[in-house]
């Protein structure tokens, strides 16, 4: 029989476990929720709510977390299960969002410049317009370049065959980028995640690099994944 300690670890496993799960249901790649894990953690967590005075001070404090970190969750995931049900879509204002703004302002400000009065004289409203339009697109650059930064997910693997968190970290990451950019195509399961990432890094390795960096980002309203030789 499974010790206090060990059911909390249990627990902790598998949050982290159900979180990747909801992300690949919400990102397209499992075709429904994840209630066979979900059932497991409220099991375990009610089992240990009753108990409570059988816990030692160390271990009620981790417990009175994991169940904290275990509700923040239940409540994300019932928002979007809603909003998967009846259809209704949150729009992130990404990097796509972003640049469609700028081209906005650019526009109006190019509009307002020509705009000026009949009196100004041609080449100064000419003048006026160029330098509305070139403040606009330094701005639309400025933004673009800002958002990518923002975006990014930057992180080196050297031996992934012995860094399993590393490469779920990875992975997560992967699946949050999808579903803020509202991807629909399927997403990998870890496990031909995983395979890609070893596969990769040997390759990339064979050409003379010891560590591989990966990062995850969101380019124009589209989720990139690279990989490059850091060192």
């Amino acid at each position: 029989m499974a010790t206090i300690d060990e059911d909390l670890n249990q627990i902790e496993r598998d949050i982290r476990q159900l979180k990747i799960e909801y992300e690949q249901y919400f990102g397209g790649g499992r075709s429904r929720p994840p209630t066979d894990t979900q059932w497991r953690v409220d099991t375990l967590i009610r089992r240990y709510s009753e108990r409570v005075a059988e816990l030692s001070t160390g271990q009620r404090f981790r417990m009175n977390n994991l169940t904290q970190t275990y509700a923040k969750y239940q409540d994300m995931w019932r928002k979007k299960l809603v909003q998967k049900e009846t259809g209704i879509t949150q729009h992130h204002f990404g990097a796509a969002a972003k640049a469609i703004e700028a081209e906005r302002a650019r526009v109006a400000a190019y509009r307002a410049a020509n705009a000026a009065p009949e009196s100004a004289s041609e080449k100064s409203g000419e003048h006026a317009a160029a330098i509305a339009e070139a403040a606009a697109e330094a701005a639309t650059r400025a933004a673009a370049e800002k958002q990518v930064t923002a975006d990014t997910f930057a992180m080196s693997l050297s031996d992934p065959e012995h860094e399993e968190k590393k490469i779920q970290q990875l992975y997560k990451k992967l699946i949050e980028a999808r579903t803020e950019a509202g991807e629909k195509a399927p997403a990998p399961s870890l496990k031909d995640f995983e395979r890609f990432v070893c596969q990769k890094t040997r390759d990339l390795k064979d050409k003379g690099g010891h560590e591989i960096e990966y990062t995850v980002s969101i380019e124009a309203g589209r989720v990139k994944l690279k990989a490059r030789i850091s060192n």
